[in-house]
């Protein structure tokens, strides 16, 4: 086996043949002939990347891994780390997008002399696009030459999806690869920031700073700007953001490493708009050695207000009128530490609104954040005297997998623009308002939306809980006609001869797959696919969930008749699929089962696998959670007529505890109406 070779380990194998980490256990053990570790641990063991592809092909598991599959292998084993192959990928794939034909020809060489003729090549062309080195260095011969495979299977995938697509769908995948070490901000809130940081009147942002840029998303989506700065603490970050927003965009971009607020690489830089996403709750931000910073106009954050510090940076680095979006914790609009430097923020005009955001918007998916939208004041202009209030919450479902972006966006934007451009807005109960300054200037200063606005209208008062009322009477009735009647004893159950999912699967009667698989093409918008996620399935709803961001990547989508079940936390649930999910994307934790309808019948199915003592057998755990194994659920092997007898029946019990959920909701809802109405004055006792 050659040196450098590109190692993967057991989860790799299972990804490139498609099939569960289970699988890949048991070919270990049942075949001798299976590649041996050439690395990793005892329990994390990784193996040569072409002596697997040889195997799966030889044992006709694989007929060819694909393309943009091999490039991510190869990338995550590369012996030097991924963020070394990530780097120098994208230096390829920077000089394949700025000089193709330069490319074509180095690349018809051998790998020896490629490697030695790469760092000229990469130097000229990372000169030419980021002028000083900054933060990105060019490789040496002796680092490249590990990578040359790696190089030239991503410009092959760069020739097919185009640079940087190749780039987003390796960088993705490393991100989702490792989730606690990098702090993301994903499209949705990205790509919101960016609008509201684009004057409703007057000419875009042409010039835009990221002072905490992270892996670069929030430049990324910024659409109209001729420079982006960004600073990053984290040199390999730094480099990987580079080239990010180079493939991206054709805008001037300048990537400072540093800490920021200790060292601000862009002195005395004045932008059109600043984008930033900051670190929260920092303690160790500066507080002791920056005291005297003129960068504190209003005033001196104390230890525990990191946030305020970088609101503060921030709108130093505006020229005048330039705008400032921040993605923030709800608790700095409310906490008695930062009330005096937010009391000056809106004195002086320069806090303009307050969002905030659904909660599972963005990390920490589990609280509800805010956006602060600044605008640095004029010289000589009067402080503007009103500020906007806004609680996108509201009307959209928490959570990060029910979260519709496009809704919150709307409903953002449409209180915004108007502010943006009058300096007022029409006063949307439960969502927007408009408020004095001199309101808001009390002893706590508090900022938070949901305390300044009047509760909305929507399906308020005695008619709207009427209908409701009518509604739950018309569907407990049709419980009542659903209920089953009673059962019939049976002296001796009959014996059954079982199957598994996993023999049917290799039988070829279902085809099982696994979801969480796909990402979103960019700017999918309101075409975005739906998905269904886990908590639908559990809950009985409709599809609520929308696809990671990444790459488009085509998920596994449902079929009327398919069988969904989830495979964490132990409850027996499986759910046929109806002709108003068909075409839905499959969520993560979920497996799919696709019957073959001349032997077996999808209602059949899904009714064994309901069974109590069926899920416990198939069942593993672990210290905090289950795991279902869906290969061992068991069904008799009956034949397909006696089959849908049993599917008629499970069918009905369907419909009634569809109905029982509908009647629990809607019971729910009257129950919560009834107290808001009596609270609010909208209903009467009488």
């Amino acid at each position: 086996m050659p040196e450098n070779t590109a190692e993967v380990t057991a989860a790799g194998i299972a990804r490139l043949a498609g099939v569960g980490r289970a699988a890949v256990s048991n070919w270990r053990r049942r075949h001798a002939d299976f590649p041996k570790p050439v690395g990793g641990t005892e329990t994390s063991p990784s193996f040569a990347l072409p002596e697997v592809e040889l195997w799966l092909r030889d044992q006709g598991k694989l007929a060819e891994v694909p393309l943009r599959e091999r490039v991510w292998q190869q990338l995550a084993g590369h012996p030097s780390g991924a963020v070394t192959a990530l780097r120098h990928a994208g230096c390829a794939l920077l000089l394949v997008r700025e000089r193709p034909r330069a490319w074509l020809k180095l690349a018809a060489v051998s790998d020896e002399q490629l490697a030695r003729v790469l760092p000229t090549a990469f130097a000229e062309v990372l000169l030419a696009r980021f002028g000083v080195p900054g933060s990105l260095t060019t490789p040496t011969a002796a680092d490249l030459l590990p990578s040359v495979p790696l190089l030239r299977a991503a410009t092959e995938l760069a020739a097919e999806t185009g640079a940087c697509e190749a780039f987003e769908f390796l960088l993705g995948r490393h991100l989702d690869a490792n989730p606690r070490q990098y702090t993301l901000t994903p499209q949705g809130p990205a790509e919101l920031m960016a609008a509201l940081a684009t004057p409703a009147a007057g000419p875009p942002a042409r010039t835009v700073l990221d002072p905490a840029s992270g892996t670069g998303s929030l430049l990324r989506a910024v659409r109209e700007a001729t420079v982006l700065h960004a600073q990053e603490s984290d040199p390999e970050l730094a480099a990987l953001t580079a080239l990010r927003l180079a493939l991206h965009s054709g805008a001037e971009v300048e990537v400072r490493t540093g800490d920021t607020l200790r060292a601000d690489a862009f002195g005395q830089l004045a932008v059109d708009a600043v984008l930033c996403h900051p670190p929260f709750n920092e303690r160790n931000w500066g507080h002791d050695e920056l005291a005297y910073d003129p960068r504190w106009a209003y005033g001196f954050p104390a230890r525990t207000e990191s946030e305020l510090a970088w609101v503060q940076h921030a709108l130093a680095h505006l020229r005048e009128g330039g705008t400032a979006v921040l993605l923030m914790p709800p608790a700095v609009a409310s906490r008695r530490s930062g009330r005096r430097i937010r009391a000056d923020l809106l004195r002086r005009g320069a806090l303009r609104a307050v969002i905030a955001l659904p909660a599972g918007a963005a990390p920490p998916y589990g609280i509800p954040l805010h956006l602060w939208v600044l605008r640095r004041p004029g010289a000589g202009q009067a402080p503007a005297p009103q500020v906007l209030l806004i609680d996108a919450a509201g009307g959209s479902e928490s959570g990060r997998d029910k979260l519709s972006w496009p809704a919150v966006q709307s409903t953002v934007l449409d209180a915004w623009g108007p502010f943006d451009r009058t300096g007022t807005a029409e006063e949307q109960p439960g969502v927007s308002r408009v408020l004095p300054v001199i309101e808001l200037l009390d002893d706590d200063v508090d900022l938070a939306p949901a305390r300044h606005l009047p509760p909305p209208a929507g399906d308020r008062g005695a008619a709207a809980l009427d209908a409701v009322r009518e509604r739950l009477a018309d569907t407990l009735r049709r419980t009542t006609e659903l209920t089953p009647p009673p059962a019939e004893p049976v002296a001796r159950p009959a014996h059954r001869t079982l199957t598994t999912v996993g023999e049917l699967a290799r039988a070829g009667a279902l085809l099982l797959r696994a979801g969480g698989a796909g990402a979103a093409p960019e700017g999918g918008g309101a075409d975005a696919v739906r998905v269904l996620t886990e908590h639908d399935v559990l809950a009985g709803t409709e599809p609520s969930g929308t696809l990671p961001e990444g790459p488009a990547e085509e998920p596994v989508r449902t079929e009327a008749g398919d069988v969904v079940v989830p495979v964490l936390g132990g409850g027996s649930v499986a759910r046929v699929v109806d002709e108003a999910t068909a075409g839905a994307a499959l969520g993560r934790n979920l497996h799919l089962l696709r019957c073959d309808p001349a032997a077996l019948d999808p209602w059949f199915l899904a009714g064994f696998l309901r069974g109590t003592a069926n899920h416990r057998q198939a069942s593993s755990y672990a210290s905090t959670s289950t795991r279902l194994d869906v290969r061992r659920l068991q069904l008799p092997r009956l034949p397909l007529a006696e089959q849908q007898h049993y599917g008629a029946r499970f069918r009905d019990l369907a419909r009634f505890e569809d109905a029982l959920r509908t009647a629990g909701r809607l019971g729910e809802q009257l129950a919560q109406g009834l107290y808001d109405g009596l609270t609010d004055g909208t209903v009467t006792p009488q």
